[in-house]
């Protein structure tokens, strides 16, 4: 049974492919919706102001959560804006929010790419203390 149901958004083609299967997933099973997006902080050593840079990344994160308010609006939902890691955000959000399923898009870079900076989507398998479902984009 699903009854906390967690999706990661970050506006991409693939993350609205999985919103769109989050949300058939809480509808029918009248599951409470998380959508998150992870705002991700400057590298460091890059000359930047990072509480201005931070500041625009969640103002952009919020920005791209409004549509998808209205899409939710007859379930249970909680919309927010975190700042780090995707990854460890991602599980660590899950962890203390106790949810039971977590919904990840997979963007399908190159293997050479994978290889060289790891993927969201598999670090969440491996650490989410709970199922986890990638959705690829769509063709």
């Amino acid at each position: 049974m699903i009854n906390k149901l967690l999706i990661a958004f970050d506006g991409s083609e693939s993350s609205k492919a999985a919103f769109d299967f989050a949300l058939d997933l809480a509808v029918k099973y009248g599951a409470e919706l998380h959508v998150l997006a992870v705002a991700r902080p400057p590298e460091f050593g890059e000359e930047v102001e990072t509480e201005a840079v931070l500041e625009q990344s969640r103002r952009h994160h919020a920005r791209i959560l409004q549509p998808l308010k209205a899409r939710a609006d007859k379930l249970s939902s909680h919309f927010e804006v975190k700042v780090g890691h995707p990854a460890e955000t991602i599980v660590l959000y899950a962890e203390e929010h106790g949810i039971d399923h977590i919904v990840v898009g997979h963007r399908g870079h190159g293997l050479f790419e994978r290889w060289l900076i790891g993927s969201v989507a598999r670090q969440v398998i491996a650490y989410a203390p709970c199922a986890v479902t990638v959705v690829r984009p769509r063709a």
